[in-house]
């Protein structure tokens, strides 16, 4: 599998697990945007979100999300979360 496959599966599967982790009903995988803000005018996440889907990603992926300069800026977007994923996997 190329980086690029690896990291589209990525992003697939974050989107699947921002909808189970968070218990989104209204909200399909494939309605959430790749580059779209995750907070704010996107899905309109808060901070407790934000805490349980770092808590999904490190039981899933393995990966650390301590509250950062750099994991906050993971937060942005799902394609920036899978590309802090795949610097970061243990």
């Amino acid at each position: 599998m190329t980086p690029e496959e690896t990291r589209t599966n990525l992003i697939r599967d974050l989107k699947q697990l921002i909808v189970d982790a968070l218990q989104l009903e209204d909200v399909k995988p494939e309605d959430i945007s790749d580059d779209g803000p995750l907070f704010g005018s996107g899905l309109s996440l808060d901070s407790i979100d934000a805490l349980e889907l770092a808590m999904a990603i490190g039981r899933s992926y393995s990966v650390r999300m301590s509250p950062t300069p750099e994991t906050r800026e993971a937060f942005r977007s799902v394609a920036h979360l899978a590309d802090y994923i795949l610097q970061h996997r243990t």
